[in-house]
């Protein structure tokens, strides 16, 4: 196997280079292609000093966004480099070598596999098993509501049972921010949809390796950590802004790839309407919890 790593980078160096600095000396990585996705600030001068005879820079023309920006480097690394399999990391994310071994592992043993993640360690939602279930129409709009997808978490996720005891599980897609995928199946399938910006990159990928017979799996004896969305956040600066993104993605991915009809178009952007009128309500609501305890803390100290 030649593994080799790509990195996108959207105005983002300083964590880029924190990742290579950790990776870089990996003998599991053949090389490590860095792409710039046509970023507005100095990150390109910054990314060109990290320049060495395992690290290749490529610099997209446009950001045309993260499925149009890994498949770049994807394809590099495949057709140039010669890679058989392609970790893909996002810039916020920290692993080690063993990790990536355990990883290729996977592929080894099981040649049917097109894409292997390990377990995630977030700060936000501490440890958690990033293998999810793909569903329908129905099923989709409940997991995007803050509500909806608490209440009906039992239906929507995998139950514990399913990872008790067990060092890998095949489910239907796995976190994108790090995993592992065949070169040549990505490539055959198509790779990332281009015409998504950002979001439900995981979900479209999944479709696409299974229409090829190939699976993804999740490795439960591997983990990795990643800074939830600190990257995403820095680009998409506003939570509404990243919601309405997230809605444009998931309608496409609802038409392309479910083939929902008109009728269920239309149910979605009205669900769409709702969770944006819970967001604001919910920050409505903690901006004057927020208030109120400063206001009380404010009084107690008047009063010593």
């Amino acid at each position: 196997m030649k593994i080799d790593c790509v990195i996108l980078n959207y105005n983002d160096a300083k964590t880029v280079e924190r990742l290579v600095r950790q990776i870089e000396h990996f003998c599991c990585f053949h090389r490590i292609v860095l792409v710039d996705n046509d970023s507005t600030d100095d990150s390109w001068e910054r990314l060109k000093a990290l320049d060495s005879p395992r690290i290749d820079l490529l610099r997209a023309k446009k950001n045309g966004g993260y499925g149009a920006g890994n498949n770049l480097g994807i394809r590099y690394a495949v057709e140039h480099n010669k890679a058989t399999h392609v970790v893909i990391a996002n810039p916020d994310v920290s692993f080690t070598e063993e990790c990536i071994r355990g990883l290729a592992r996977v592929f080894a043993r099981y040649p049917q596999v097109g894409v292997a993640a390990a377990v995630m360690e977030d700060p936000q939602y501490k440890g958690r098993y990033n293998g999810w279930k793909c569903h329908g129409f129905a099923g989709q709009l409940l997991t995007m509501g803050p509500v909806s997808r608490r209440l009906f978490h039992g239906l929507l996720d995998y139950p514990k049972r399913f990872f008790a005891g067990k060092k890998a599980v095949c489910v239907d897609a796995v976190h994108g921010s790090m995993l592992m995928v065949d070169g040549e199946a990505f490539l055959d399938c198509g790779g990332y949809d281009e015409e998504i910006f950002l979001y439900q990159e995981e979900m479209v990928l999944a479709s696409r390796m299974k229409v090829m017979g190939r699976r993804s799996v999740l490795l439960l004896t591997e983990v990795y950590r990643h800074e939830h969305s600190a990257s995403i956040s820095r680009s998409v600066k506003k939570e509404l802004d990243r919601q309405r993104i997230r809605e444009e993605s998931t309608l496409y991915y609802m038409k392309h790839y479910l083939f929902i009809n008109a009728l269920q178009e239309r149910i979605a952007k009205l669900w769409f309407a709702g969770i944006r009128a819970e967001v604001r309500l919910f920050r409505a609501i903690q901006r004057r919890v927020v208030k109120n305890y400063c206001h009380r803390n404010l009084f107690a100290l008047n009063l010593k």
